[in-house]
């Protein structure tokens, strides 16, 4: 398996609606292994193709058991056109992104989604999900129609960057919140 090069905030491929793929084959699940590798060595949650550079509605999640809560079962998807058909409820709360490294900011969501796709061997699946779930299928959906995190900050004063240094702290969150 390739890791893959995740793409940052400035690429422009970001910003595009990625289109839906017609045939889920070989090469579809190649790039979803890859995918998961890349998600994983980046130690994320979730990866949309976009975010590697190829604009095919293809995402990825790997959360493990406990993440937010101890109950918290493991999840591993690849899902091929998800598309959310059901949403309800509200949440509150902190994201990031691997395509805009070391910023996090408050973001709502619904609080539960039903979500439609196809697996990587080409079945119909619907998920039902809420919480920490719901938030990272939303956040990996938006990827696939140019849409970021930082789009949905209602509060910029929420966003903060976490710095390797603090003076490099200062200027950065200063110059993203005038954004």
């Amino acid at each position: 398996m390739a890791s893959l090069r995740i793409i940052t905030e400035g690429d422009s491929r970001l910003r595009e609606k990625a289109v839906k793929i017609r045939k889920i084959d070989a090469e579809v699940r190649r790039l979803a292994r890859d995918m998961r590798e890349s998600m994983e060595d980046a130690d994320g949650v979730g990866l949309a193709a976009p975010q590697v550079g190829l604009l095919w509605r293809l995402i990825v999640i790997g959360m493990p058991p406990g993440l937010e809560d101890d109950d918290d079962p493991q999840v591993d998807l690849a899902l091929v056109n998800p598309e959310v058909i059901r949403a309800t409820g509200r949440q509150l709360g902190p994201e990031g992104c691997l395509s805009i490294p070391r910023w996090y900011g408050d973001v709502a969501r619904s609080m539960n989604v039903t979500v439609k796709a196809r697996d990587l061997d080409d079945r119909e699946v619907r998920i039902k999900a809420s919480g920490y779930l719901a938030r990272i299928l939303q956040h990996e959906i938006d990827h696939l129609d140019g849409i970021l995190f930082v789009d949905r900050v209602e509060d910029r004063s929420t966003l903060h960057y976490i710095p390797e240094d603090e003076d490099e702290a200062d200027e950065r969150q200063a110059a993203f919140r005038r954004g």
